[in-house]
């Protein structure tokens, strides 16, 4: 069932078996979106699990971390629409909103050059 795997998706992540549970969610949460609709809660969850592995991901690709965001954009606007602004979903999803932009411009932000010896 879905629950089953928004259940086991996040066991994965836990377990650090962060391209199982991308995978796993990457076919599970469009299907949750067409049974249960985009506004449900474990569509929400589903994506907010989703958007934490892409970013949470020591492997992340630039391209994966642009997805973590796009997701939690997307989430945060839904959130704050069925849920309302204070709801502790909603409040979870900006936290993770803000630390997905921090990994995406860490990554975008070259290194300083190393310091020369003298």
């Amino acid at each position: 069932t879905i629950i089953a795997a928004n259940n086991y998706a996040n066991t994965l992540i836990h377990l650090e078996r962060i391209e199982e549970s991308k995978a796993l969610l990457r076919r599970t949460v469009p299907v949750a979106r067409r049974v249960l609709g985009e506004d449900d809660r474990i569509t929400l969850t589903m994506s907010w699990i989703y958007g934490e592995a892409l970013y949470e991901d020591s492997a992340a690709t630039l391209d994966d971390l642009r997805e973590a965001v796009t997701t939690f954009e997307d989430l945060e606007r839904i959130a704050r629409r069925v849920l309302g602004g204070a709801h502790p979903t909603t409040l979870g999803i900006e936290h993770n909103l803000r630390k997905s932009r921090a990994a995406l411009a860490a990554r975008k932000t070259p290194s300083p050059p190393p310091a020369r010896s003298v």
